[in-house]
C-alpha cells in the first residue's frame, strides 16, 4: 500500500545509554524488552510522531517528545514526522472534560504553517519524512471504516477515564470523538511505524495504531509514552490554558518565563526539558536542598540551557546578562516607593506602613512561598527579619519597596 525507502543501519548505542533512554521522562514502554533489544540490535526503525496543529506554537510539553526522537535520529533511525491536518479538525478529547469542538480547516491550515519549522529547531528536516494524514484519511470510505471499526468495542471507548466521567456525569460524547483514535491508528498503518512516542494522556491513541495494524497484517508497533510537562501555572502544559513557554518564544521571553516556574517545578523541567546529565542534576538538586545554592541561581541556569538549546549558548549567556542587569542591578521598575525605615524595625512593619502588603498573614505566606528577596541577594525566610537600610526588596512578581 505504501512504499518507503529503507534507511542505512543505525550507529548502535551502548545498553547504559538505551535503559537511560527508556526510562528518563518515560511513564511506559510496551513492549519494553523487545524495544530495548531493537535498540541494540542495530535493525533501523521508522519512528513516528504525530502533531494536530490545534494552535499556531509548539511548546516545551511536546517537544519533550522531539528530543526524544532527535536521540534516535542520532542513532540513525528514520523520523516519521505527521502534522494531523485532518485529525486536527477532527479534533482529540483524550485530555479533555468536555467536547471538543471541530475546528474550521482554515484555521487548522493557518496553524500549521510554521509546525514543521518549529520541529526542524530539533529534528534534522533533510533526514525526516515529513507527512500531512489528510493524505491518506480523506480517502477511507464508510466501507473500509466499518471494518476498522469492527476492531473496537464500545466498552473499549467508555472505560477511558475522561469519557467515563463525562457520561456518568451526563455529559455529551459525540461519535466523531469515538473515532478519532481510529484515525491515528491508521496513521500508523499509513506509514508502517515499528515504534509510536507520546504524552501519557495519548495512550488510547497509540494502542489503538497496534490494533489498526494488526488489521492490516502488519506487525503492531512498540509505543514510548512520556510523562507530561506541566505549564508555568501548574497545570498541564496546554496552548488553550496559555501557560505556554513556546519554541517560538523569542530568547527573552523563554528565558524569563523560565525564571517565572515555581521552585517545586524546576528539578522536573531539568530531567523532562534538558539534556542535562541526571547526576549532574541531582548534585544540583541535592546543593540546593542544603543551602548551597541560591534557588534563584538553579533557575537561572535552567533558564540559560533551555535557552540555549533553541538559541544556542551564546544567546542565552547574553540574554541571562540582560535579565541580570535588569532585575538583580536595580533597574527593577519606575517609580519604586520608598519608605524610611527606624532602628531595629521589622520588615513585616515596614511593608505594612508602606502598604506593598495587607497583613502579617500576608507576609507570612509570602515568607512561606519564598516571594520575597532582596534585588541582587538573598530570599527573606525568617518572619521577623529586620529592615536593612538602602536595600531594594522584591514582593512577588511586580511589588518593590526601597528601604532608606
Amino acid at each position: 500500500m505504501f512504499g518507503f525507502a529503507s534507511n542505512k543501519n543505525p550507529s548502535i548505542p551502548e545498553e547504559k545509554e538505551v535503559d537511560e533512554f527508556l526510562t528518563r521522562g518515560v511513564s511506559e514502554v510496551i513492549d519494553k524488552n523487545e524495544t530495548k533489544k531493537l535498540l541494540l540490535s542495530g535493525k533501523p526503525l521508522r519512528i513516528k510522531l504525530g502533531i494536530d496543529p490545534t494552535s499556531p506554537d509548539i511548546h516545551l510539553g511536546r517537544a519533550t517528545v522531539l528530543w526524544k526522537m532527535k536521540k534516535l535520529q542520532d542513532w540513525g533511525h528514520k523520523i516519521v514526522l505527521i502534522i494531523g491536518d485532518f485529525t486536527g479538525v477532527v479534533g482529540d478529547s483524550s485530555d479533555k472534560e468536555s467536547e471538543r469542538p471541530m475546528l474550521r480547516e482554515s484555521d487548522v491550515k493557518q496553524n500549521m504553517k510554521g509546525y514543521f519549522s518549529q520541529m526542524g529547531k530539533v529534528i534534522d528536516l533533510s533526514k525526516a519524512e515529513q507527512h500531512y494524514n489528510s493524505k491518506w484519511l480523506s480517502k477511507i470510505t464508510y466501507a473500509e471504516l466499518g471494518g476498522q471499526s469492527d476492531q473496537f468495542a464500545l466498552s473499549d471507548f467508555i472505560a477511558r477515564e475522561n469519557i467515563k466521567r463525562r457520561l456518568d456525569k451526563g455529559t455529551r460524547v459525540s461519535l466523531r470523538e469515538l473515532l478519532y483514535p481510529l484515525m491515528q491508528g491508521y496513521d500508523s498503518v499509513a506509514i508502517k511505524a515499528d515504534v509510536e512516542l507520546g504524552g501519557t494522556d495519548q495512550r488510547f491513541n497509540l494502542l489503538s495504531g497496534r490494533t489498526m495494524q494488526a488489521f492490516y497484517k502488519q506487525k503492531p508497533q512498540n509505543l514510548m509514552t512520556l510523562e507530561l510537562l506541566m505549564g508555568l501555572d501548574g497545570r498541564k502544559m496546554s496552548s488553550s490554558w496559555g501557560n505556554t513557554i513556546n519554541l517560538n518564544d523569542s530568547a527573552e521571553n523563554m528565558f524569563g518565563k523560565t525564571m517565572r516556574l515555581g521552585d517545586d517545578l524546576v528539578e522536573t523541567y531539568f530531567k523532562l526539558a534538558t539534556n542535562m546529565p541526571l547526576g549532574e542534576i541531582e548534585g544540583l538538586m541535592s546543593a540546593l536542598r542544603e543551602n548551597k545554592v541560591h534557588p534563584k541561581d538553579v533557575k537561572m541556569k535552567l533558564g540559560r540551557i533551555i535557552t540555549a538549546m533553541y538559541y544556542g549558548e551564546k544567546v542565552a549567556v547574553e540574554v541571562e546578562q540582560n535579565f541580570i542587569k535588569k532585575f538583580s542591578e536595580g533597574i527593577v521598575a519606575e517609580n519604586v516607593p520608598v519608605e524610611k525605615t527606624k532602628e531595629e524595625e521589622l520588615l513585616a512593619d515596614v511593608f505594612l506602613r508602606a502598604k506593598v502588603i495587607e497583613s502579617k498573614s500576608e507576609f507570612s505566606r509570602l515568607i512561606l512561598a519564598g516571594a520575597i528577596e532582596i534585588v541582587g541577594g538573598e530570599k527573606i525566610t525568617e518572619p521577623k527579619a529586620a529592615a536593612l537600610k538602602d536595600k531594594t526588596y522584591r514582593i512577588g512578581k511586580h511589588r518593590f519597596l526601597k528601604i532608606i
